[in-house]
């Protein structure tokens, strides 16, 4: 049984990248994601039912359009391979954690929200409002219908899920009140942006989804590795100090991290902090 859901779970994810990959053509351009149907568009032939199957149809077609025979970018393959796998190793975690399966839905529209952001701001800079609204409002109602997923096993005076919604939507405006300022006095401080309002919105859909720690590291993480990107732009590219680069990609790299490795990081940053304690309060 398990195995089953197992590959379940991954076709799933591979059905849900599918859907992604129109998402991330089709969202940057101002296009409606249900009309019209897919379709080439080098020569608009409808694309059928089995030219559609996820993975398996782009390797059938070699890559390319049945009629017209355009090469079809791989990025619809990996994106329907990434989308499945992740899927696969979040429903692994959750089943090995010993957390109830609805725990494993936030997670997967985190990795949907994540998949979308790369793609699309890696290649046109901006991460699209439906993707960071639809998450927001996703992980509020999550927090209603499954307030075991925001609290801890024990007995409330007032209904959980009011209790749970308050903690979700209390998550996202703290971190995008903060994101926000953070935008602000850097667009004071350096004369120019600093982050756009999409990270600031996508920093707000993450804690909506998953709270407030999940924000931090995932601003750490992308903040660090996005200042090393740009050094190595400037050392070997010769870019400028004011040459824009997608902030995105690395936000959503760390948050993905945190998905996997949070209890982890969590874990090592407390015992850190009191091992500094320590050190402090006995002198070294």
């Amino acid at each position: 049984m398990v195995p089953m859901m197992n590959i379940f779970v991954f076709i799933l994810g591979t059905c849900i990248g599918s859907f992604l990959n129109v998402c991330i053509w089709r969202l940057p351009r101002g296009e409606s994601l249900v009309s019209p149907p897919s379709h080439c568009p080098k020569c608009n032939y409808l694309i059928q039912w089995y030219d559609n199957i996820p993975l398996l149809s782009w390797l059938a077609l070699g890559g390319k359009c049945r009629k017209c025979k355009t090469g079809i970018s791989p990025r619809y393959f990996l994106v329907e391979l990434m989308t499945g796998y992740l899927f696969f190793l979040v429903w692994m975690k959750v089943m090995m954690t010993g957390q109830p399966a609805s725990a494993a839905v936030p997670y997967f529209c985190i990795v949907a929200l994540c998949i979308v952001t790369i793609f699309v701001d890696t290649e046109h800079r901006i991460i699209p409002n439906e993707a960071t609204y639809s998450a927001m409002v996703a992980g509020l109602l999550f927090s209603v219908f499954w307030p075991e997923l925001w609290l801890p096993h024990r007995k409330w005076i007032v209904p959980e899920w009011i209790i749970s919604f308050m903690f979700s939507f209390g998550s996202m405006a703290v971190c995008i009140l903060f994101m926000a300022a953070v935008s602000i006095f850097g667009k004071i401080l350096f004369k120019k942006e600093a982050m756009g309002w999409g990270d600031v919105k996508y920093i707000g859909a993450v804690a909506a989804l998953i709270g407030v720690p999940a924000c931090f590291f995932t601003l750490l993480f992308g903040s660090l590795t996005g200042s090393l990107y740009g050094i190595f732009l400037m050392v070997f590219r010769k870019k400028k100090l004011r040459s824009a680069f997608p902030l995105g990609p690395f936000l959503a790299a760390g948050t993905l991290l945190w998905v996997f490795f949070g209890e982890i990081i969590g874990e090592s940053y407390l015992e850190l902090s009191r091992q500094i304690t320590l050190k402090l309060g006995g002198g070294w």
